[in-house]
């Protein structure tokens, strides 16, 4: 496991691995996440994670009354409305299956919506192609970043002009150029600290926590204005968990608005400056980042809904 607390809470003993090799053995009695994260990535990790407020702006996500059916035609997500502004990380916490999603799909224009609409930045993006809502300034980072969020087969390079292989300087009157898509990749591998191969190395050699940073390289170099986290640490170590919710948060300091839905309590309580619960395919309640965490889980199982 890389759950830390977990390690803590059920193991006796606890062996650190780090790119292979062996690095500790501690007994969990007098370890902290904080010696074992030191252990896992080879530098001390900040845990929690150091923001300032935000300040919002204008409304930049709208979603109003919004139906979708699940992929066996039943209503995952019921009249759901909510709003992400610029300058704010709004979360949605909630038990796995209730509608999360499918709500993710809607919006990314991976599944068309029965009924209600999503305007991102003032453009109806209802219904849209995902190559539209791209176009409209959304950025996508996926659950699933092997199978929605990359090529595993591509470079790096390719990977980083799924969006734009059709535009210059990728492209010219239909014809690629394989020269200017590695050199415009280069310094945002740098610049997002991509380690495990070159513009020419392919996705699937890369670590998960490395294949994750060039998915966010991607979505946030188009300069978004809607940016659609969904599970962005899952599966991933400790430091990648550190660089990410860094980066999310200084995305959100540019002016960007995020929509995180995350199924880990603490990266939700941690990053968002506003929390939704859903639902049963609803938003039941909204709490601001010190809410009491059992009344926050209560809401997750629908007490008072």
């Amino acid at each position: 496991t890389h759950k830390l607390n977990e390690v803590l809470e059920i193991a006796d003993r606890v062996t650190v691995l780090r790119r292979g090799k062996y690095i500790a053995t501690e007994p969990t009695a007098g370890a902290t996440e904080q010696s074992l994260a030191r252990f896992m990535v080879g530098r001390d990790v900040v845990l929690a994670v150091d923001k300032p407020p935000g300040t919002p702006a204008q409304p930049r996500l709208e979603v109003t009354d919004l139906v979708v059916h699940d992929d066996r035609g039943l209503e995952a997500v019921r009249g759901l409305s909510l709003t992400v502004r610029a300058g704010e990380i709004v979360g949605i916490a909630g038990v796995d299956g209730n509608g999360q999603a499918e709500l993710i799909d809607a919006i990314t224009g991976l599944r068309p919506p029965t009924s209600g609409t999503v305007t991102a930045d003032g453009r109806d993006i209802t219904g849209a192609t995902p190559h539209a809502v791209l176009e409209a300034g959304v950025g996508h980072i996926p659950t699933d970043r092997q199978h929605r969020g990359l090529v595993m087969d591509f470079s790096l390079a390719e990977n980083m002009v799924l969006h734009d292989f059709d535009k210059p300087p990728a492209a010219r009157n239909g014809w690629m150029f394989p020269r200017r898509i590695e050199a415009a990749a280069a310094p945002l591998l740098d610049e997002f600290d991509v380690r495990g191969g070159g513009v020419r190395a392919h996705a699937s050699s890369l670590s998960g926590g490395n294949q994750q940073k060039v998915i966010i390289a991607r979505e946030v170099s188009r300069d978004p204005a809607v940016l659609v986290a969904s599970q962005p640490t899952r599966g991933l170590d400790v430091g990648a968990i550190e660089y990410v919710h860094r980066r999310l948060v200084a995305e959100r300091d540019e002016g960007r608005a995020i929509l995180l839905v995350s199924l880990e309590l603490e990266e939700v309580l941690s990053l968002a400056d506003r929390i939704l619960v859903i639902f049963e395919g609803r938003i039941v309640a909204e709490f601001a980042p010190g809410i009491d965490r059992e009344r926050l889980g209560e809401a997750m199982l629908g007490v008072g809904a």
